[in-house]
């Protein structure tokens, strides 16, 4: 059997899709995945009972690290009048309870389960297996559970977060304007004459062509 010492590097190493369910400290989250590289295959003995060997590398973390006032996304798992429950990559739970939840939201029965619909948007709807968007109010890092809100406006269904917000965003909104000014700009810019269309510049050429016939004839 060949000595492990022998065994030849192999750079990079990725590992991915590594979930450890446990919050690091040293790391301030859950480490996800990670990419190690070894810059060189040089290594040195360290003194001891059990020798090791040292070597040097680099490594680029994937971090599960949710903050207070931090978006994050997640799926619906339970709801009740009082209470939304949600899963965030698949292992950290998460609740948002009634007084987290905004009064445009209103708790109905429909088809025999309980949903939430916006008041102002109907089609603004939370329901089990919705994937919704919400404010990290604190983490409880020992059970990885999370204290969720949905206060803040630009939270809630994600499908109808990103189609509307898209559309109601102030780039958009200029675009439109713009669009209607050149438009509006254009049609002023038309004149008509006997019934027929004709653009400024032409109107203009149409003026000078008989002010030329007239001098012509006298």
């Amino acid at each position: 059997m060949p000595n492990k010492e022998n065994r030849k590097c192999h750079n990079p190493l990725l590992i991915q899709s590594i979930t450890t369910d446990k919050f690091n400290e040293i790391f301030d989250g859950v480490v996800l995945a990670y990419d190690v590289d070894i810059p060189s295959k040089d290594a040195k003995i360290l003194p001891g009972i059990h020798p090791y060997f040292g070597v040097r590398l680099k490594a680029k973390l994937l971090l599960f690290s949710p903050k207070p006032n931090m978006l994050i996304e997640g799926k619906v798992v339970k709801l009740a009048q009082e209470s939304i429950h949600i899963v965030v990559l698949g292992f950290s739970s998460a609740i948002i309870t009634d007084e987290e939840i905004r009064g445009e939201f209103k708790y109905k029965i429909k088809h025999g389960e309980g949903v939430f619909v916006s008041r102002s948007h109907k089609r603004h709807v939370i329901k089990v297996g919705t994937m919704i968007r919400f404010l990290v109010k604190s983490l409880d890092e020992e059970i990885l559970h999370i204290s969720g809100s949905l206060n803040p406006p630009h939270t809630g269904n994600i499908l109808w977060l990103d189609k509307n917000l898209e559309d109601a965003s102030p780039s958009s909104r200029s675009t439109k304007k713009r669009r209607e000014n050149g438009e509006s700009r254009e049609m002023q810019e038309h004149d008509t004459v006997d019934g027929g269309v004709f653009s400024l510049d032409n109107s203009h050429q149409i003026k000078k062509s008989k002010k030329r016939k007239i001098s012509e004839e006298s």
